[in-house]
């Protein structure tokens, strides 16, 4: 008997946990949604700050069973293309990892954000500190090594990529994210024929195939995708 009654009780608190809970989502949902959508929209910026749209991008999945697209957005600055924004998940040391990859035309990384990491702190947790250093000298961050790096480079770890210290396994794992999204993104903007010719200057001419520029002696957009490279992007900071 005083088992069942002890049975009951304890059925009693975790149902009313379990509400309490219920309640407290119910309540913090909107409010969560909004400052995720917040978060993204100034990254994109930050990212592409000289872009005036975002158009979603939904025929463009990950290649790799454990890396999820979770948004994809074409990038313009009126009717310029600027490149692919992605916004990936993956597993990492802590948990899952979420990212937004931007990629320009030039094949290179155009900038990266962390939209979630929950590794440890001090050591994974250093990707998204903006004062931890890979490269001291030179004050660069883990995710702003990314920045300008051609995706037809190497990838690889403590070779190519500074690992951040005592966190190998975050920093592969956000490594293969990166990674993951900027080819996919390469091989999209290839099949819309978004990338013109790399012979020479960059010159798109002003038609287009499926709303993507296509290649030819044209018009060049070269000076205003450089532009946007090179307009000051504040680094993202570095298991």
């Amino acid at each position: 008997m005083k088992k069942t009654k002890l049975g009951l009780i304890l059925m009693l608190y975790a149902s009313i946990a379990c509400a309490s809970l219920a309640v407290v989502y119910a309540f913090t949902k909107d409010s969560i949604e909004r400052q995720s959508e917040i978060q993204l929209q100034t990254s994109l910026k930050d990212i592409f700050p000289q872009a005036t749209t975002f158009e979603v991008v939904e025929d463009l999945t990950s290649p790799e069973p454990n890396i999820r697209f979770e948004s994809v957005y074409e990038v313009k600055s009126d009717t310029v293309p600027l490149g692919l924004a992605i916004k990936a998940s993956g597993p990492s040391y802590g948990g899952n990892a979420t990212l937004l990859v931007g990629i320009d035309l030039h094949r290179s990384i155009a900038g990266v954000r962390i939209m979630a990491l929950n590794d440890t702190p001090g050591l994974g947790m250093n990707a998204s500190n903006p004062t931890y250093y890979v490269d001291k000298a030179k004050k660069v961050t883990f995710l702003g090594q990314f920045e300008g790096k051609f995706l037809t480079d190497p990838f690889e770890v403590k070779k190519d990529v500074a690992a951040i210290t005592a966190a190998t396994i975050t920093s592969k794992s956000l490594t293969k994210i990166i990674k993951t999204a900027g080819d996919a993104a390469i091989a999209y903007m290839d099949q819309k024929v978004m990338i013109a010719s790399m012979e020479g200057e960059n010159q798109i001419s002003e038609e287009s195939v499926g709303g993507f520029p296509a290649a030819s002696t044209g018009s060049s957009i070269g000076a205003s995708i450089g532009t946007a490279k090179e307009s000051a992007r504040p680094q993202a900071g570095g298991k």
